[in-house]
C-alpha cells in the first residue's frame, strides 16, 4: 500500500480536523493508507517513528465538525538543525510515506518547504495554511482557515463586553491574539462594535506604552463629548511585539522567545500593563475610571468551526490530496482556494526574499476594509484638532484647555 502522512504544527485553529478528515477520505478513496503523525514535527525531528496512528474513515467522519486536533500539535522547529531535518526525511521514508500533508501557519509552512527540499523529490509535500491570525501570504480576500470562526466567536465576546460596559459605566481593555498583525483584532472590533481597535500596522514608528494609553484616553474623552461614559478598546497582540524593547524593563513582563525565534507576547500581561498605566495617569489628574483588562485568544483556537470553515477545510483537505497525487505536481506548494478552485502556490513564492522565511500578510491600512472599520471607531482623528468647535468640546470633556489638550494628544493622530 502507498502511504500519505498528515501532521499538524503550530497553535490550534478551528477546522484542523476538517482538513484531516477530508484528506483522509480522499486518500483512502485513491488506494492510499493514511498515517497520522502525532505532535507535528516533534518526534520525527528526534528520529522517533513510534508516535503515529493509522487513520480510517471511522476515525475522521465525525471529528471533521469538531474543534481541536485529533493528531495534536506542537511548535517543534526542525529547520534550526540540519540533523533534525535529515531525521524528519529519514523517518518519513522509514514509515514508507511518499506523500506528506502538513497543516499549520507560517512556521510550519517553512518546515514543510524545507522537508520538500531535503527530500530532493522523493516525497511530495503540500501545506494547508492554518492560523487564526490570517497572516499567511494568500491572495487578497482569501482567509486562512480558522480565522473566520475565531473572528465570529471573538466578535461575540467583544459585543457582550460592550453591553456590559454600557450597563455598568466602565471601560474594557481587550488584547486580542495575533502575533505580529492586526487582522483578528480588527475583525473582532468591527463585528463586536468595539469603541476603537489599535493594530500594529497603523504605526510608522515603534510606539510606546504611553502612546497606546494616550490613544485610549483620547477615545475616552471623545466618547464623553458624545455623551458616552463607557467603551471597549481592543488592542492587537502584535502591538506588544512592537513594544518588546520597552517591556523588557517592566517588572510584570517575562520576555521569552519560542522555538521559531518569535517573541512570546503571551507571557507578557500587556493588557494589565496598559490598565495600570491608565489608572496611574487618571489618578494623577484626580479622576478615577473603572478599567477591566481581558486577553482573548486561547478561547478561540479550539472552538467548533462555523459552517464557513467546515466547508472551506473540506475543500482544502481534498485539494491537498488531489495536488500531491496529480500529474501537475512539480514541487511542494501551499494549497489555496481561489474563486472556488484549488490553486497551489509553490513554496518559493511564499518566502520573504529578505528573511528566507514565510512572508507575513499584514493589514493594508489604505484598504477600504481598514478605512471603513476606522470610520466606525470613536478615536481622535486629525480633523478633530482642525475643527475648533469639536476640539473645544473634547477638551472640556477632558477637563483641559484646548491648548493643553493639543499638546498632550496631537501625537495620537
Amino acid at each position: 500500500m502507498k502511504r500519505i502522512g498528515i501532521l499538524v504544527g503550530g497553535g490550534p485553529a478551528p477546522g484542523i480536523n476538517g482538513v484531516i478528515g477530508a484528506a483522509t477520505i480522499e486518500a483512502l478513496s485513491n488506494g492510499f493508507e493514511v498515517v497520522g503523525i502525532l505532535d507535528g514535527f516533534k518526534w520525527l525531528s528526534r528520529g522517533d517513528v513510534n508516535h503515529i496512528r493509522m487513520l480510517s474513515e471511522k476515525d475522521v467522519i465525525k471529528a471533521r465538525f469538531e474543534g481541536g486536533s485529533i493528531l495534536h500539535t506542537s511548535r517543534e522547529n526542525p529547520t534550526k538543525d540540519r540533523e533534525k531535518m535529515n531525521n524528519v526525511v529519514n523517518c518519513l521514508k522509514k514509515l514508507e510515506i511518499s506523500h506528506l500533508i502538513t497543516i499549520g501557519g507560517d512556521d510550519t509552512a517553512f518546515s514543510a518547504s524545507q522537508t520538500c527540499k531535503f527530500a530532493e523529490g522523493t516525497i511530495r509535500v503540500a501545506h494547508v495554511p492554518k492560523t487564526i491570525d490570517n497572516d499567511l501570504p494568500l491572495p487578497a480576500g482569501v482567509p486562512t482557515f480558522g480565522f473566520q470562526t475565531a473572528r465570529h466567536v471573538g466578535g461575540e465576546l467583544v459585543s457582550n463586553l460592550l453591553e456590559d460596559a454600557r450597563t455598568t459605566h466602565r471601560w474594557y481593555l481587550v488584547v486580542a491574539m495575533g502575533r505580529t498583525v492586526g487582522h483578528l483584532a480588527l475583525g473582532m472590533g468591527v463585528t463586536g462594535g468595539a469603541t476603537l481597535t489599535i493594530i500594529p500596522e497603523e504605526f510608522t514608528r515603534k510606539p510606546t506604552i504611553d502612546l497606546i494609553c494616550s490613544i485610549v484616553e483620547g477615545s475616552i474623552f471623545k466618547a464623553r463629548a458624545l455623551g458616552r461614559d463607557y467603551g471597549v478598546a481592543v488592542v492587537a497582540e502584535g502591538v506588544g511585539d512592537l513594544l518588546k524593547e520597552e517591556l523588557k524593563d517592566n517588572p510584570l513582563a517575562l520576555v521569552e522567545y519560542d522555538e521559531h525565534g518569535h517573541f512570546r507576547i503571551s507571557e507578557v500581561p500587556l493588557c494589565l500593563i496598559i490598565k495600570r498605566t491608565l489608572n496611574q495617569r487618571f489618578k494623577e489628574r484626580g479622576e478615577k475610571i473603572q478599567f477591566v483588562d481581558i486577553t482573548i485568544g486561547y478561547e478561540l483556537r479550539s472552538a467548533k468551526p462555523i459552517l464557513f470553515d467546515i466547508e472551506y477545510t473540506h475543500q482544502l483537505g481534498y485539494g491537498a490530496v488531489r495536488y500531491i497525487l496529480g500529474e501537475t505536481y512539480k514541487s511542494g506548494a501551499l494549497i489555496s482556494v481561489q474563486a472556488g478552485s484549488i490553486v497551489p502556490i509553490p513554496f518559493d513564492q511564499i518566502l520573504d526574499p529578505n528573511t528566507g522565511k514565510t512572508a507575513v500578510r499584514k493589514v493594508d491600512i489604505n484598504s477600504d476594509l481598514y478605512l471603513s472599520a476606522r470610520a466606525m471607531m470613536i478615536r481622535l482623528e486629525r480633523h478633530d484638532f482642525e475643527n475648533h468647535e469639536i476640539l473645544a468640546k473634547i477638551a472640556r470633556a477632558a477637563n483641559m484647555t484646548e491648548e493643553k489638550f493639543k499638546n498632550n494628544y496631537h501625537l495620537v493622530v
